[in-house]
């Protein structure tokens, strides 16, 4: 599995001083997206709707409205 392409602009374009440390978005090589994002698993699960779930090796992360806004026109419909 490898990064095929950033999906969005990048976050220096989103204001960021620092591109070291911010939320982002990319496309991997078996189709599946990659998200860098704060951890908030702990304070989130509990908030997850009846029908929603992780497993133990999944993570809640948040991501910027900005972020995603700016990734839409590079996501893939299908």
């Amino acid at each position: 599995m490898k990064i095929v392409r950033r999906i969005g602009v990048p976050p220096s374009v989103r204001g960021s001083t620092s591109t070291s440390t911010c939320p982002d978005v990319f496309e991997l090589s078996d189709g599946n997206f990659a998200v860098i994002g704060t951890e908030a698993t702990e304070v989130l699960e509990r908030e997850l709707p009846a029908d929603a779930a992780r497993a133990d090796y999944e993570r809640i992360v948040v991501v910027s409205r900005e972020t995603l806004v700016r990734a839409k026109a590079d996501i893939p419909d299908a």
